[in-house]
């Protein structure tokens, strides 16, 4: 797969790992549905929390979310769970960026288990909420990173598909 913004881009590159981001969350009584498991709404709130912070931290501009993709639960959470949310960029265009944002459960030993997994697309911003380019590249290095690149531009495309059939 290519990009007009790839390994040819012209900007100057920060890596995944400079804008990642890692919150944790103690999961308490009034995060609790009426199941008495973690609000999905939340858990929704948690990951676009992370995904802009990831999205301000290289950009360095005002970001808003465009759109969520692939939004899938796995498994619950519960009253008194550690909640870690790492976020991490995929991909950077123009004037848009996608940051996947992964959720896991941490035990007491520090083992993790996923009960999410999420792809945010947000859009660099000027004073007057208007698109305007995003001064950084990304720096890709290594297979997995090139993986999450090359699936971030198959999710541009049918965001796209989607836009076109009137979705």
């Amino acid at each position: 797969m290519g990009s007009d913004y790839g390994k040819s881009d012209p900007r100057p590159k920060k890596t995944v790992e400079f804008s990642q981001v890692e919150n944790v969350y103690q999961i308490r009584y009034d995060h609790l549905n009426s199941a008495g498991r973690l609000f999905g709404g939340q858990l929704v709130a948690w990951i676009d929390e992370v995904a802009g912070a990831v999205a301000l931290r290289h950009t360095g501009l005002n970001v808003t979310t465009a759109s969520i993709d692939n939004l899938t639960f796995k498994r619950g959470a519960y009253l008194h769970d550690r909640l870690v949310l790492l976020g991490r960029m995929t991909y950077v265009g123009r004037s848009s960026c996608e940051v996947r944002v992964d959720s896991f459960i941490e035990d007491k030993e520090g083992f993790r288990r996923a009960i999410n997994r999420a792809f945010l697309t947000f859009v660099a911003v000027d004073g007057n909420g208007r698109p305007t380019m995003i001064p950084y590249g990304l720096e890709i290095s290594g297979i997995s990173e090139q993986a999450r690149w090359d699936g971030a531009l198959l999710r541009r495309l049918n965001r796209s598909s989607r836009k076109d059939m009137g979705f």
